[in-house]
């Protein structure tokens, strides 16, 4: 697959057309390793697949460069240089204010996606990805659970995996112990009991159970 059949443009592209609005764009370099582009898309048109109440604005986030390889276990010898899986993370959140508590989100959002290249990380649903810093300004949440998105999957020409989008939930570092401890079914669970919306960056820590 040549360079050309893949860009970060392709992939803006690709989510633009799917959430119905043109995105702002940043890009964050990390030394060492290739731009992250994360995209901000706001408006009427976002959608995030759960019904919206009208309390809050919807902010979609989805960076663009993790895809540029494919992840490969780094015990893997001779990774295959176009073969294997590709993503691309998103963030989806319900604001009063559509810049309030947020600054900084973007370089998380790149520090994550830039894991599989800087760590050797394969990213997946129930995977769990710590930062240990807050994930913007002001945040209490530290790490994020990875997911599937309704983003559908990019496809790119054979033989390489389509790129597929992962929903990354932030979450506080107590409830990153409980996915360790539990798994992430768990904590999802303690969501839905405590009828916590993920998405809301004001929202309480679930209360976890020993």
């Amino acid at each position: 697959m040549s360079t050309a059949a893949w860009s970060t443009d392709a992939v803006a592209a690709h989510a633009a057309a799917a959430i119905g609005v043109d995105p702002q764009r940043a890009s964050v370099t990390f030394l060492g390793a290739e731009p992250i582009d994360v995209l901000r898309f706001a408006g009427a048109g976002v959608s995030d697949g759960a019904a919206s109440d009208g309390g809050g604005s919807r902010l979609v986030f989805v960076t663009a460069g993790a895809s540029r390889h494919p992840m490969a276990d780094p015990a893997d010898l001779n990774p295959a240089p176009v073969r294997g899986p590709r993503a691309e993370l998103v963030v989806r959140l319900t604001v009063t204010a559509p810049d309030e508590q947020l600054r900084n989100l973007h370089r998380s959002m790149a520090m994550l996606a830039a894991t599989p290249m800087v760590e050797g990380l394969v990213l997946g649903a129930d995977a769990l990805v710590d930062l240990g810093t807050p994930l913007w300004d002001g945040a209490p949440f530290t790490a994020v659970l990875l997911d599937g998105d309704d983003l559908e999957p990019m496809p790119l020409p054979e033989p390489a995996d389509p790129v597929v989008f992962l929903r990354a939930v932030p979450i506080t570092a107590n409830e990153a112990a409980w996915v360790r401890l539990r798994g992430a079914p768990a904590l999802r669970e303690a969501w839905t009991e405590a009828d916590i919306d993920p998405a809301d960056p004001r929202r309480v820590a679930a209360t976890l159970g020993g």
